[in-house]
C-alpha cells in the first residue's frame, strides 16, 4: 500500500473513532457546572415560573451541579428563545423551554419561520401543562354562565362580539377563531402583548370576552370580577372545579392541553439528552413541584424525550388543517 494511501486510511479510522467517542466525552463531562436554560416570554410569568422552578431542583443531580440559570429571551411569541438555542453549542449546556405552539403551530402560521422544529431541535421532556380558558367581564350580561350562552350573545350583539387573546396566532386566538367558525358566529379577535393588558381589559369591560390560559384568570375570577365559563382540558381543571370544560358543554373539538417542554440544540448527544431528561422528569414528578405550579394555574407533565416527540408531531399535524380552515398567516 502506497504510504499515501495508508495515512487515509488512518486519518479516516481516526476520524470514526472520534466521532463514535463523542457522546462518550460528553457524557463523561456530565454533570454540567451551570447549564443555561432560555425562555421566550418575560419574567414572572406562569410559564417563566415553571422553568425556575425546574431549573433550582436540577442543582445536584447527573444533569447540572449547579442550579441551571434562566435567560428570559421574550418576543416573537417565543420564537426569539429557540433561535438563541438554534446557535448554541450542541452539547447540552443549553436548553430552551416552549409551549408546544411554537413548534407544532408556528410552522403552519409563519411563512419565514427562522427555525426548522423538527431538524434543529431534540425534544428532551416536558415540565407542565396548561388548560387554557374563556371568561366574559362586565361588558356580558349576568345572565351569560356557559359557552352557548355566550354565542347566543355574541349573535345577538355583533357590535360588541369580541374576544381577546395574549398574541395573534397563539393557541388561544385560534380557539376563539374556531368557536366562531364551528358555530357560525362573527367573533371579532383583539390581540394583545400577553394575558395581563387583555385581563384588565376585560375586567373594565372594553372587551367582552377572552381566551387565555386559564391560570390567569383565576384570581378576578374567584374575586368575582370575571366568569370563567369553561376551560379547554380533557377533565376539569383542579384550581376552578366549579367550571366545566368545553367537551362537557358540547365543544370537542376545543380540547387543548399545552405543554411547555424543554428542546436541545440538534446533534446533542443521546447520552447527554437522556442524562437532562432523567433529571428533569424527577423534579416534574416530585410532589413539592406541583404545589409551586398550582399557585400559578399549571399542572405538572413529565414526558420522555420519545413521548414529546410524538405529541409534537401529533399536535402539527392537527394544527395544520385548523389553521388552513381559520386562513390566519403572519408574514413576521
Amino acid at each position: 500500500m502506497h504510504g499515501s494511501n495508508r495515512r487515509l486510511l488512518l486519518q479516516l479510522a481516526g476520524a470514526a473513532a472520534a466521532a463514535g467517542a463523542l457522546p462518550r466525552a460528553f457524557a463523561q463531562a456530565l454533570p454540567f457546572d451551570q447549564p443555561k436554560f432560555f425562555y421566550g416570554f418575560p419574567a414572572g410569568s406562569a410559564g417563566d415560573i415553571a422553568c425556575r422552578r425546574v431549573a433550582e431542583r436540577l442543582a445536584g443531580t447527573p444533569y447540572a451541579k449547579n442550579a441551571p440559570v434562566v435567560e428570559n429571551r421574550p418576543g416573537a411569541g417565543g420564537r426569539i428563545a429557540l433561535e438563541a438555542l438554534k446557535s448554541a453549542p450542541a452539547d447540552g449546556s443549553a436548553l430552551c423551554m416552549s409551549p408546544y405552539s411554537a413548534l407544532s403551530i408556528y410552522p403552519h402560521v409563519y411563512k419565514k419561520l427562522t427555525y426548522d422544529a423538527f431538524a434543529d431541535f431534540i425534544p428532551v421532556g416536558t415540565s407542565s401543562v396548561i388548560h387554557h380558558g374563556l371568561a366574559v367581564g362586565p361588558a356580558v350580561p349576568a345572565s351569560v354562565t356557559d359557552v352557548r350562552g355566550f354565542v347566543a350573545w355574541a349573535k345577538a350583539n355583533p357590535d360588541k362580539a369580541n374576544y381577546g387573546s395574549p398574541a395573534a396566532g397563539s393557541t388561544p386566538h385560534f380557539l376563539g377563531a374556531l368557536l366562531g367558525l364551528s358555530q357560525n358566529a362573527d367573533l371579532k379577535h383583539v390581540p394583545y402583548r400577553g394575558s395581563v393588558p387583555g385581563i384588565t381589559d376585560l375586567v373594565g369591560g372594553q372587551i367582552g370576552a377572552m381566551f387565555t390560559p386559564a391560570g390567569d384568570f383565576l384570581p378576578n375570577h374567584r374575586a368575582g370580577k370575571i366568569r370563567l365559563i369553561a376551560t379547554s382540558g380533557r377533565t376539569r381543571l383542579p384550581f376552578a372545579t366549579e367550571v366545566r370544560t368545553f367537551a362537557e358543554q358540547g365543544f370537542g373539538d376545543l380540547v387543548v392541553e399545552e405543554w411547555f417542554g424543554f428542546h436541545a440544540p440538534a446533534r446533542t448527544p443521546a447520552a447527554v439528552v437522556q442524562a437532562a431528561s432523567q433529571a428533569i422528569a424527577t423534579v416534574v414528578r416530585d410532589r413539592a413541584f406541583a404545589d409551586a405550579l398550582a399557585v400559578v394555574g399549571l399542572l405538572p407533565l413529565a414526558m420522555t424525550s420519545d413521548e414529546m416527540l410524538r405529541s409534537q408531531r401529533a399536535e402539527f399535524e392537527r394544527w395544520g388543517p385548523l389553521v388552513k380552515q381559520i386562513g390566519f398567516t403572519a408574514e413576521s
